[in-house]
């Protein structure tokens, strides 16, 4: 019997969700939780799952900050993300932070639960639709030549940071780099409070010097 813990800021979705999952033969939902900081509190505790299935979109701590800190403090428990969210570059920065899998909310049932049992089995699964979608735009995410992913190894700036870059160089605000890469505004103002720390500036402005001198901009 594989323990499941729901992590999802909407209650109705919880309860929808724990209904379909405890019908399963071989899967108990031991607790639901509203966001990814109430999910690491109850962690701390004895009772720890085999499965996480989150969100991404939450206040308080959303999604991905959640998942680099399981996977940092408890790497042997696997996390599916359950999403209404489509955008292939969060997809695949998820995947790429260790999850083992991502649904997607539209997708039906049966496939939902196909997908949990095949990561439950130790495979990585994908909704059907979004792996089309990560196939067909592979060549959009090659972008990043070796020496682009040498600075970013070197001074610790993930892809979603990057992107934070590039939309801060071109002028957007917080609140307009949130609605563009679907965060939360205080996400975003994390993410540049950490890249000017990362990079040593000052400031936004020096920030932005940084990106073109060292050419992380093009």
């Amino acid at each position: 019997m594989k323990q499941l813990l729901l992590v999802d800021d909407h209650n109705l979705v919880r309860s929808g969700f724990q209904l379909i999952l405890e019908a399963q033969e071989d899967i108990t939902v031991i607790a639901g939780v509203e966001n990814g900081q109430k999910a690491l509190d109850y962690l701390k505790g004895a009772s720890r799952p085999d499965i996480i299935l989150t969100d991404i979109h939450m206040e308080v701590m959303d999604g991905i900050q959640f998942i680099q800190a399981v996977k940092r403090d408890y790497p042997t428990i696997k996390i599916i993300v359950l999403s209404m969210e489509d955008n292939i570059q969060i997809v695949q920065e998820v995947l790429n932070l260790g999850a083992d899998g991502y649904l997607s909310k539209d997708s039906n049932v049966e496939e939902i639960l196909f997908g949990i049992q095949q990561i439950t089995r130790g495979q990585q699964y994908v909704s059907a639709a979004l792996s089309i979608e990560l196939i067909k735009n592979l060549p959009k995410y090659a972008h990043l030549d070796v020496d682009r992913v040498a600075l970013m190894k070197r001074y610790d700036i993930s892809e979603r940071e990057l992107s934070v870059l590039e939309l801060i160089a071109e002028g957007h605000t917080n609140a307009e780099i949130a609605d563009q890469i679907y965060l939360s505004k205080r996400t975003v103002e994390g993410h540049r409070q950490q890249l000017i720390e990362k990079t040593g500036s000052k400031n936004t402005a020096g920030l932005v010097r940084f990106g073109f001198q060292k050419k992380l901009l093009l």
